[in-house]
Protein backbone atom coordinates (compact mmCIF):
# COMPACT_ATOMS: atom_id res chain seq x y z
CA UNK A 1 0.00 0.00 0.00
CA UNK A 2 1.19 3.75 -1.02
CA UNK A 3 1.78 5.61 2.39
CA UNK A 4 2.17 9.52 2.05
CA UNK A 5 5.68 10.83 3.03
CA UNK A 6 6.10 12.91 5.64
CA UNK A 7 7.85 15.25 4.19
CA UNK A 8 4.76 16.64 1.54
CA UNK A 9 4.47 20.18 1.83
CA UNK A 10 1.21 20.88 3.61
CA UNK A 11 -0.02 24.20 3.77
CA UNK A 12 0.01 26.32 7.14
CA UNK A 13 -2.98 26.37 9.44
CA UNK A 14 -4.71 29.31 9.40
CA UNK A 15 -3.89 32.09 11.48
CA UNK A 16 -4.67 33.28 14.99
CA UNK A 17 -7.64 35.68 15.49
CA UNK A 18 -7.33 38.77 16.52
CA UNK A 19 -7.50 40.31 19.45
CA UNK A 20 -9.28 43.48 20.23
CA UNK A 21 -6.32 45.51 20.97
CA UNK A 22 -4.46 44.10 17.64
CA UNK A 23 -7.48 44.89 15.58
CA UNK A 24 -7.79 48.87 17.31
CA UNK A 25 -4.11 48.93 16.65
CA UNK A 26 -4.57 48.04 13.22
CA UNK A 27 -7.54 50.62 12.64
CA UNK A 28 -5.60 53.59 14.32
CA UNK A 29 -2.83 52.90 12.20
CA UNK A 30 -5.31 52.82 8.88
CA UNK A 31 -6.65 55.85 10.05
CA UNK A 32 -3.77 57.79 10.71
CA UNK A 33 -2.00 56.95 7.27
CA UNK A 34 -5.03 57.45 5.14
CA UNK A 35 -6.03 60.26 7.07
CA UNK A 36 -3.20 61.87 7.97
CA UNK A 37 -2.90 65.66 7.48
CA UNK A 38 -6.65 67.16 6.74
CA UNK A 39 -8.66 69.99 7.06
CA UNK A 40 -12.11 69.82 8.65
CA UNK A 41 -13.85 73.51 8.79
CA UNK A 42 -17.31 73.58 11.56
CA UNK A 43 -18.65 74.87 14.88
CA UNK A 44 -17.12 74.33 18.01
CA UNK A 45 -19.22 73.11 20.64
CA UNK A 46 -19.15 71.10 24.17
CA UNK A 47 -15.46 72.64 24.26
CA UNK A 48 -13.63 71.71 27.49
CA UNK A 49 -10.19 72.88 29.00
CA UNK A 50 -9.06 70.48 32.05
CA UNK A 51 -6.32 71.38 34.40
CA UNK A 52 -3.87 69.39 32.35
CA UNK A 53 -3.83 72.18 29.42
CA UNK A 54 -5.72 70.32 26.75
CA UNK A 55 -8.75 71.25 24.72
CA UNK A 56 -11.56 68.74 24.01
CA UNK A 57 -14.52 70.01 21.82
CA UNK A 58 -17.02 68.78 18.87
CA UNK A 59 -16.61 69.89 15.76
CA UNK A 60 -20.21 69.95 14.10
CA UNK A 61 -21.69 70.89 10.70
CA UNK A 62 -25.65 70.50 10.24
CA UNK A 63 -25.29 66.61 10.15
CA UNK A 64 -22.49 65.44 12.18
CA UNK A 65 -20.00 65.76 14.06
CA UNK A 66 -16.64 64.53 15.33
CA UNK A 67 -14.78 65.06 18.90
CA UNK A 68 -11.37 66.74 18.67
CA UNK A 69 -8.63 66.79 21.16
CA UNK A 70 -6.03 69.45 20.69
CA UNK A 71 -3.16 68.61 23.05
CA UNK A 72 -1.37 71.75 25.36
CA UNK A 73 1.84 71.40 23.30
CA UNK A 74 -0.26 72.30 20.12
CA UNK A 75 -2.36 74.92 21.37
CA UNK A 76 -1.69 78.40 20.23
CA UNK A 77 -2.60 82.19 21.06
CA UNK A 78 -5.97 81.77 19.52
CA UNK A 79 -8.49 79.56 22.22
CA UNK A 80 -12.12 78.61 20.24
CA UNK A 81 -15.13 79.43 22.09
CA UNK A 82 -18.19 77.30 21.85
CA UNK A 83 -19.91 78.58 18.77
CA UNK A 84 -17.10 79.68 17.05
CA UNK A 85 -16.60 78.84 12.92
CA UNK A 86 -12.85 77.33 12.99
CA UNK A 87 -10.57 75.57 10.59
CA UNK A 88 -9.06 72.12 12.20
CA UNK A 89 -5.79 71.15 10.52
CA UNK A 90 -5.11 67.45 11.89
CA UNK A 91 -5.09 63.60 11.99
CA UNK A 92 -7.98 61.25 12.00
CA UNK A 93 -7.50 58.93 14.81
CA UNK A 94 -8.70 56.31 16.94
CA UNK A 95 -8.75 55.87 20.54
CA UNK A 96 -7.86 52.76 21.12
CA UNK A 97 -8.71 51.99 24.71
CA UNK A 98 -12.34 53.05 24.17
CA UNK A 99 -12.55 52.43 20.41
CA UNK A 100 -13.34 56.01 19.82
CA UNK A 101 -12.77 57.83 16.40
CA UNK A 102 -11.83 60.97 16.90
CA UNK A 103 -9.68 63.65 15.47
CA UNK A 104 -5.75 64.91 16.94
CA UNK A 105 -5.72 68.48 15.82
CA UNK A 106 -2.66 69.86 14.75
CA UNK A 107 -4.16 73.61 14.61
CA UNK A 108 -7.16 75.58 15.02
CA UNK A 109 -7.79 78.86 13.27
CA UNK A 110 -10.76 81.35 13.07
CA UNK A 111 -12.16 80.50 9.73
CA UNK A 112 -10.50 82.91 7.22
CA UNK A 113 -7.94 83.59 5.38
CA UNK A 114 -4.51 86.01 6.22
CA UNK A 115 -1.28 87.38 4.04
CA UNK A 116 0.22 84.45 4.48
CA UNK A 117 -2.29 82.45 3.78
CA UNK A 118 -2.71 83.94 0.53
CA UNK A 119 1.07 83.68 -0.47
CA UNK A 120 0.67 79.79 0.50
CA UNK A 121 -2.03 79.25 -1.87
CA UNK A 122 -0.54 81.41 -4.55
CA UNK A 123 2.19 79.05 -4.28
CA UNK A 124 0.93 75.87 -4.26
CA UNK A 125 -1.74 76.53 -7.01
CA UNK A 126 1.33 77.03 -9.22
CA UNK A 127 3.89 74.18 -7.98
CA UNK A 128 -0.08 71.75 -8.26
CA UNK A 129 -0.52 73.37 -11.89
CA UNK A 130 3.33 72.70 -12.69
CA UNK A 131 2.66 68.88 -11.43
CA UNK A 132 4.91 69.16 -8.60
CA UNK A 133 2.03 67.16 -6.35
CA UNK A 134 0.88 64.63 -9.01
CA UNK A 135 0.60 60.85 -7.85
CA UNK A 136 2.16 59.18 -10.18
CA UNK A 137 5.72 60.83 -9.65
CA UNK A 138 5.87 60.16 -6.06
CA UNK A 139 8.86 57.27 -5.20
CA UNK A 140 7.81 54.50 -3.40
CA UNK A 141 9.48 53.98 0.13
CA UNK A 142 11.86 51.00 0.00
CA UNK A 143 10.86 47.77 1.41
CA UNK A 144 14.03 47.33 3.87
CA UNK A 145 15.33 50.59 5.72
CA UNK A 146 18.70 50.05 7.13
CA UNK A 147 19.93 54.30 7.07
CA UNK A 148 17.32 57.15 7.36
CA UNK A 149 18.72 60.74 6.72
CA UNK A 150 16.84 63.91 8.84
CA UNK A 151 17.06 67.06 7.64
CA UNK A 152 16.14 69.27 10.87
CA UNK A 153 17.81 70.94 13.18
CA UNK A 154 20.56 69.24 15.17
CA UNK A 155 19.18 70.99 18.37
CA UNK A 156 15.77 70.81 18.50
CA UNK A 157 13.25 68.33 19.28
CA UNK A 158 12.46 66.65 16.06
CA UNK A 159 15.39 64.48 16.07
CA UNK A 160 15.54 63.70 19.68
CA UNK A 161 11.81 62.50 18.85
CA UNK A 162 13.33 60.49 16.01
CA UNK A 163 16.14 58.67 17.80
CA UNK A 164 14.10 57.79 20.63
CA UNK A 165 10.86 56.52 18.56
CA UNK A 166 13.91 54.29 16.14
CA UNK A 167 15.13 53.17 19.93
CA UNK A 168 12.22 52.01 20.95
CA UNK A 169 10.75 50.53 17.77
CA UNK A 170 13.75 49.39 15.84
CA UNK A 171 17.22 50.45 17.52
CA UNK A 172 18.72 48.40 14.98
CA UNK A 173 18.11 51.69 11.94
CA UNK A 174 21.35 54.08 11.62
CA UNK A 175 20.93 57.77 11.66
CA UNK A 176 22.56 60.31 9.47
CA UNK A 177 21.75 63.97 10.50
CA UNK A 178 21.69 66.96 8.49
CA UNK A 179 21.59 69.65 10.26
CA UNK A 180 19.62 72.85 9.13
CA UNK A 181 18.10 76.05 10.82
CA UNK A 182 14.34 75.32 10.63
CA UNK A 183 13.24 78.29 10.49
CA UNK A 184 14.56 82.04 9.70
CA UNK A 185 15.87 83.98 6.77
CA UNK A 186 18.22 81.09 5.80
CA UNK A 187 16.43 78.53 6.59
CA UNK A 188 14.87 76.88 3.11
CA UNK A 189 18.33 77.63 1.47
CA UNK A 190 20.10 75.59 4.19
CA UNK A 191 17.06 72.89 3.55
CA UNK A 192 17.49 72.92 0.14
CA UNK A 193 21.31 72.55 0.17
CA UNK A 194 20.82 69.70 2.79
CA UNK A 195 18.45 67.57 0.59
CA UNK A 196 21.29 68.28 -2.61
CA UNK A 197 24.06 66.83 -0.04
CA UNK A 198 21.94 63.69 0.49
CA UNK A 199 21.54 63.14 -2.75
CA UNK A 200 25.09 63.99 -3.83
CA UNK A 201 26.53 61.37 -1.41
CA UNK A 202 23.64 58.43 -1.21
CA UNK A 203 24.70 56.88 1.95
CA UNK A 204 20.34 56.75 3.13
CA UNK A 205 17.57 54.69 2.19
CA UNK A 206 15.15 57.55 2.79
CA UNK A 207 14.87 60.97 4.43
CA UNK A 208 13.12 62.67 6.58
CA UNK A 209 12.37 66.87 6.51
CA UNK A 210 10.81 68.51 8.98
CA UNK A 211 10.83 70.05 12.39
CA UNK A 212 8.53 70.19 15.46
CA UNK A 213 5.43 72.64 15.93
CA UNK A 214 5.29 76.06 15.50
CA UNK A 215 3.22 79.25 14.06
CA UNK A 216 2.89 79.64 10.45
CA UNK A 217 5.46 82.07 10.28
CA UNK A 218 7.99 79.47 12.42
CA UNK A 219 6.91 76.92 9.90
CA UNK A 220 7.03 79.39 6.65
CA UNK A 221 10.64 77.51 5.58
CA UNK A 222 8.48 74.67 4.87
CA UNK A 223 6.70 76.71 2.58
CA UNK A 224 9.55 78.45 0.42
CA UNK A 225 9.38 77.23 -3.42
CA UNK A 226 13.49 76.54 -3.43
CA UNK A 227 12.40 73.59 -0.87
CA UNK A 228 9.70 72.26 -2.72
CA UNK A 229 11.86 72.10 -5.60
CA UNK A 230 14.94 70.54 -3.49
CA UNK A 231 12.44 67.75 -2.90
CA UNK A 232 10.97 67.56 -6.50
CA UNK A 233 14.42 66.82 -7.54
CA UNK A 234 15.12 64.05 -4.99
CA UNK A 235 16.26 60.69 -5.88
CA UNK A 236 15.91 60.10 -2.94
CA UNK A 237 12.61 59.08 -1.49
CA UNK A 238 11.56 61.56 0.85
CA UNK A 239 8.99 62.04 4.26
CA UNK A 240 7.56 65.48 4.98
CA UNK A 241 7.44 65.63 9.13
CA UNK A 242 6.37 68.96 9.89
CA UNK A 243 4.75 69.15 12.92
CA UNK A 244 3.26 72.85 12.35
CA UNK A 245 -0.15 74.43 13.73
CA UNK A 246 -1.60 75.67 10.07
CA UNK A 247 -2.51 74.51 7.03
CA UNK A 248 -0.53 71.74 5.35
CA UNK A 249 3.30 73.44 4.01
CA UNK A 250 4.25 73.09 -0.10
CA UNK A 251 6.54 70.23 1.28
CA UNK A 252 3.96 68.40 2.07
CA UNK A 253 2.45 68.41 -0.65
CA UNK A 254 5.72 67.63 -3.05
CA UNK A 255 7.39 64.91 -0.62
CA UNK A 256 6.85 61.38 -1.38
CA UNK A 257 4.90 60.49 2.37
CA UNK A 258 3.74 63.06 4.55
CA UNK A 259 3.82 62.16 8.67
CA UNK A 260 1.64 64.52 11.19
CA UNK A 261 5.18 64.97 13.22
CA UNK A 262 8.73 63.71 13.07
CA UNK A 263 7.62 60.66 15.90
CA UNK A 264 5.07 60.05 13.26
CA UNK A 265 7.46 59.45 10.57
CA UNK A 266 10.12 57.70 12.35
CA UNK A 267 7.46 55.22 13.40
CA UNK A 268 6.32 55.07 9.13
CA UNK A 269 10.19 54.00 8.50
CA UNK A 270 10.79 51.90 10.83
CA UNK A 271 9.13 48.30 11.78
CA UNK A 272 7.90 47.71 15.39
CA UNK A 273 10.30 45.04 16.97
CA UNK A 274 7.70 43.82 19.04
CA UNK A 275 4.98 43.18 16.25
CA UNK A 276 8.12 41.33 14.65
CA UNK A 277 8.31 39.63 17.69
CA UNK A 278 4.94 38.61 17.87
CA UNK A 279 4.98 37.53 14.14
CA UNK A 280 8.27 35.79 14.77
CA UNK A 281 6.65 33.75 17.76
CA UNK A 282 3.75 33.33 15.95
CA UNK A 283 5.41 31.78 12.79
CA UNK A 284 7.67 29.64 15.55
CA UNK A 285 4.54 28.38 16.92
CA UNK A 286 3.31 27.81 13.16
CA UNK A 287 6.26 26.12 12.57
CA UNK A 288 6.59 24.13 15.62
CA UNK A 289 3.15 22.81 15.01
CA UNK A 290 4.19 22.26 11.56
CA UNK A 291 7.21 20.02 12.41
CA UNK A 292 4.95 18.34 14.87
CA UNK A 293 2.47 17.16 12.73
CA UNK A 294 4.92 16.41 10.78
CA UNK A 295 7.21 14.14 13.06
CA UNK A 296 3.69 12.65 14.80
CA UNK A 297 2.70 11.82 11.09
CA UNK A 298 5.85 10.02 10.83
CA UNK A 299 6.03 8.41 14.54
CA UNK A 300 2.59 7.52 13.30
CA UNK A 301 4.21 5.71 10.24
CA UNK A 302 7.15 4.21 12.01
CA UNK A 303 5.13 2.74 14.26
CA UNK A 304 3.18 1.33 11.41
CA UNK A 305 6.16 0.10 10.40
CA UNK A 306 7.10 -1.58 13.24
CA UNK A 307 4.21 -3.23 14.19
CA UNK A 308 4.55 -4.68 10.36
CA UNK A 309 8.45 -5.66 10.82
CA UNK A 310 8.48 -8.56 12.67
CA UNK A 311 11.17 -11.32 13.69
CA UNK A 312 12.60 -13.08 11.27
CA UNK A 313 12.22 -16.24 13.32
CA UNK A 314 8.35 -15.46 13.62
CA UNK A 315 7.89 -15.29 10.22
CA UNK A 316 10.17 -18.51 9.74
CA UNK A 317 7.43 -19.83 12.61
CA UNK A 318 4.14 -18.56 10.59
CA UNK A 319 5.92 -20.10 7.28
CA UNK A 320 6.34 -23.45 8.74
CA UNK A 321 2.93 -23.73 9.98
CA UNK A 322 2.12 -22.36 6.39
CA UNK A 323 3.87 -25.49 5.24
CA UNK A 324 2.15 -28.16 7.60
CA UNK A 325 -0.93 -26.93 7.08
CA UNK A 326 -0.12 -27.60 2.84
CA UNK A 327 1.88 -30.48 3.83
CA UNK A 328 -1.10 -32.16 5.64
CA UNK A 329 -3.80 -30.51 3.09
CA UNK A 330 -1.19 -32.28 0.14
CA UNK A 331 -1.70 -35.45 2.13
CA UNK A 332 -5.49 -35.20 2.35
CA UNK A 333 -5.37 -34.70 -1.48
CA UNK A 334 -3.38 -37.40 -2.30
CA UNK A 335 -5.70 -39.82 0.06
CA UNK A 336 -8.69 -38.11 -1.49
CA UNK A 337 -7.02 -38.55 -5.14
CA UNK A 338 -5.73 -42.18 -4.19
CA UNK A 339 -9.35 -43.09 -2.87
CA UNK A 340 -11.04 -41.77 -5.88
CA UNK A 341 -8.34 -43.94 -7.57
CA UNK A 342 -9.17 -46.75 -6.34
CA UNK A 343 -12.67 -46.52 -6.78
CA UNK A 344 -12.26 -45.87 -10.06
CA UNK A 345 -10.01 -48.77 -10.87
CA UNK A 346 -12.46 -50.98 -8.81
CA UNK A 347 -15.17 -49.75 -11.32
CA UNK A 348 -12.94 -50.65 -14.06
CA UNK A 349 -11.68 -53.90 -12.44
CA UNK A 350 -15.39 -54.67 -12.31
CA UNK A 351 -16.79 -53.25 -15.93
CA UNK A 352 -13.31 -55.33 -16.81
CA UNK A 353 -14.42 -58.91 -15.38
CA UNK A 354 -17.49 -58.36 -17.21
CA UNK A 355 -15.73 -58.06 -20.40
CA UNK A 356 -13.01 -60.98 -19.29
CA UNK A 357 -11.96 -62.62 -22.35
CA UNK A 358 -12.56 -66.18 -20.94
CA UNK A 359 -16.24 -64.80 -20.02
CA UNK A 360 -16.83 -63.33 -23.69
CA UNK A 361 -15.26 -66.77 -24.92
CA UNK A 362 -16.89 -68.47 -23.27
CA UNK A 363 -20.08 -66.65 -23.88
CA UNK A 364 -19.25 -66.84 -27.41
CA UNK A 365 -18.98 -70.50 -27.24
CA UNK A 366 -22.16 -70.97 -25.64
CA UNK A 367 -23.55 -68.83 -28.60
CA UNK A 368 -21.52 -70.78 -31.11
CA UNK A 369 -22.83 -74.09 -29.14
CA UNK A 370 -26.65 -72.58 -29.38
CA UNK A 371 -25.87 -71.35 -32.78
CA UNK A 372 -24.09 -74.74 -33.97
CA UNK A 373 -26.87 -76.20 -32.32
CA UNK A 374 -29.78 -74.38 -33.97
CA UNK A 375 -27.42 -74.44 -37.26
CA UNK A 376 -27.77 -78.30 -37.05
CA UNK A 377 -30.99 -78.19 -36.74
CA UNK A 378 -32.04 -76.13 -39.35
CA UNK A 379 -29.36 -77.88 -41.93
CA UNK A 380 -31.14 -81.15 -41.13
CA UNK A 381 -34.21 -79.34 -41.62
CA UNK A 382 -33.26 -78.10 -44.86
CA UNK A 383 -31.71 -80.90 -45.66
CA UNK A 384 -34.88 -82.87 -44.82
CA UNK A 385 -36.80 -80.23 -46.86
CA UNK A 386 -34.40 -80.44 -49.64
CA UNK A 387 -34.24 -84.25 -49.57
CA UNK A 388 -38.33 -84.38 -49.74
CA UNK A 389 -38.19 -82.12 -52.41
CA UNK A 390 -35.58 -84.51 -54.16
CA UNK A 391 -37.20 -87.00 -53.80
CA UNK A 392 -40.07 -85.31 -54.93
CA UNK A 393 -38.25 -84.11 -58.24
CA UNK A 394 -36.79 -87.52 -58.50
CA UNK A 395 -40.08 -89.02 -59.03
CA UNK A 396 -41.06 -86.20 -61.16
CA UNK A 397 -37.83 -86.92 -63.32
CA UNK A 398 -38.29 -90.53 -63.37
CA UNK A 399 -41.34 -90.68 -64.37
CA UNK A 400 -40.29 -88.10 -67.89
CA UNK A 401 -36.54 -89.86 -67.57
CA UNK A 402 -35.34 -91.10 -70.68
CA UNK A 403 -33.11 -93.29 -68.59
CA UNK A 404 -36.64 -94.57 -67.83
CA UNK A 405 -37.23 -95.38 -71.15
CA UNK A 406 -33.53 -96.50 -71.93
CA UNK A 407 -34.43 -99.31 -68.90
CA UNK A 408 -36.96 -100.60 -71.20
CA UNK A 409 -34.50 -101.22 -74.36
CA UNK A 410 -34.99 -97.37 -76.05
CA UNK A 411 -31.65 -96.00 -77.08
CA UNK A 412 -30.70 -91.88 -77.74
CA UNK A 413 -28.99 -91.01 -80.60
CA UNK A 414 -26.70 -87.88 -81.00
CA UNK A 415 -24.66 -86.54 -83.63
CA UNK A 416 -21.01 -84.80 -82.95
CA UNK A 417 -22.47 -81.99 -81.51
CA UNK A 418 -24.01 -84.12 -78.87
CA UNK A 419 -27.60 -82.86 -80.47
CA UNK A 420 -30.30 -85.83 -79.99
CA UNK A 421 -31.27 -87.12 -83.00
CA UNK A 422 -35.54 -86.96 -83.95
CA UNK A 423 -35.38 -87.25 -87.51
CA UNK A 424 -33.28 -89.33 -90.52
CA UNK A 425 -33.15 -86.24 -92.93
CA UNK A 426 -30.96 -83.96 -89.79
CA UNK A 427 -27.43 -87.10 -90.58
CA UNK A 428 -26.32 -88.10 -93.63
CA UNK A 429 -24.46 -91.56 -94.20
CA UNK A 430 -21.09 -92.04 -93.40
CA UNK A 431 -21.85 -89.69 -90.08
CA UNK A 432 -20.55 -90.57 -86.65
CA UNK A 433 -23.23 -91.09 -84.37
CA UNK A 434 -23.15 -91.84 -80.43
CA UNK A 435 -25.70 -94.19 -78.83
CA UNK A 436 -26.35 -94.25 -75.67
CA UNK A 437 -27.92 -97.04 -73.77
CA UNK A 438 -29.25 -97.92 -70.59
CA UNK A 439 -26.09 -99.08 -69.55
CA UNK A 440 -23.10 -97.78 -71.72
CA UNK A 441 -22.41 -95.60 -74.75
CA UNK A 442 -22.10 -96.69 -78.74
CA UNK A 443 -20.40 -95.26 -81.45
CA UNK A 444 -21.26 -95.76 -84.51
CA UNK A 445 -21.72 -94.56 -88.32
CA UNK A 446 -24.43 -94.81 -90.52
CA UNK A 447 -24.22 -96.43 -93.16
CA UNK A 448 -27.70 -96.42 -94.73
CA UNK A 449 -31.09 -94.31 -94.29
CA UNK A 450 -34.45 -96.11 -94.25
CA UNK A 451 -37.17 -93.41 -94.51
CA UNK A 452 -37.12 -89.42 -95.80
CA UNK A 453 -39.64 -86.30 -95.73
CA UNK A 454 -40.79 -87.75 -98.49
CA UNK A 455 -42.38 -90.62 -96.84
CA UNK A 456 -43.37 -88.66 -93.47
Amino acid sequence: MYEKSPFVHQPPPPPAPLTVSQLNHQARYLLENQFNHIQVAGEVSNLARPASGHLYFTLKDASAQIKVALFRSRVGKFIPSNGDRVVVTGQVSLYEPRGDYQMIAHAVQPAGDGDLQQAYLRLKAALEKEGLFAAERKKPLPKRIKTIGVVTSGSGAAIHDILTVLKRRFPGIAVILYPVAVQGVDAGKQISQAIETANAWPMTDVLIVGRGGGSIEDLWAFNEEVVARAIAASELPIVSAVGHEVDFTIADFVADLRAATPSAAAELLSPDQSELMQTLDHREQQLLGFIGKQLQTAKHQTNSLMARLRHPGDRIGEQKKLLNQLQTRLAQARKSQWDQYLVRLRYMEARLQQQHPVKTVRGLNDQVTRLQHGLSVAIQAQVQRKHYSFQSLVRALQAISPLSTLERGYAIAQDKQGKALTDSDSVAVGDQLQITLHRGTLTTEVIDITGSKTAD
